[in-house]
């Protein structure tokens, strides 16, 4: 996220200039121009004194970066599907307290995301990914938020208490099959390469430039 930087004035020179026009006031008099005159000096002094000893603070504010896009509407539309769930897992994991749940959500975040941003790099993977965002994530959304639900109706028996225990644990196996799919998504790639790298081994045996058995 790019930052950008606020300078946030100390109210306390404001206060010292009234306070310094009161003080004026009460003991000096005001009915000659040269008075008023004399007043402006002193507040203004005092104004310029506080302010160089109270100068206020630097504040740096988040600006979320524009999101990705490749120019395709039904590429696009994905990708925003997917910065919506991961939207909704981050405020998920912002509410939950237990650390290892904490953990899970963590690393369910980044895979998912990366999932989604594959896209941005292989729009070949589309199919794939639309299959995953239609089938795959919905369900786990709806644990995701029963897990909240539950956890925080501060209700506790049997029946609330083995659900959130069964998600806790189905999280693993829902994390592990994540993984698994985002390294399928490289398949075709790495067979790609595979075989251009048996051609090149080949070209290169075939012209004399190796002695190697490939």
């Amino acid at each position: 996220m790019q930052k950008i930087e606020i300078k946030k004035k100390s109210v306390i020179p404001v206060y010292g200039l009234a306070a310094a026009w009161l003080i004026y006031c009460l003991f000096f008099p005001l009915y000659m121009t040269w008075h008023f005159i004399a007043l402006a000096c002193a507040a203004a002094l005092v104004y310029l004194g506080l302010s160089a000893i109270f100068p206020g603070k630097i504040e740096y504010i988040e600006i979320p970066e524009e999101p990705e896009r490749t120019g395709d509407n039904l590429i696009d539309a994905l990708l925003a599907e997917g910065e919506k769930a991961v939207a909704e897992m981050r405020r998920l994991y912002a509410k939950t307290s237990d650390g290892l749940m904490r953990q899970k959500l963590e690393n369910l975040i980044a895979v998912t995301d990366k999932i989604f941003k594959n896209l941005l790099d292989d729009r070949d993977n589309y199919r794939q990914v639309k299959r995953f965002s239609e089938y795959y994530l919905p369900t786990t959304m709806k644990l995701l938020h029963t897990y909240e639900a539950f956890g925080t109706s501060g209700a506790r028996g049997e029946n609330i208490t083995g659900t959130m225990e069964r998600i806790d644990t189905a999280l693993d196996t829902i994390l592990d099959s994540y993984k698994k799919f985002f390294d399928a998504l490289f398949e075709h790639r790495a067979l790609d390469i595979e075989t251009d790298i048996r051609v090149l081994e080949n070209m290169l045996k075939k012209e004399g430039f190796t002695g190697k058995d490939f």
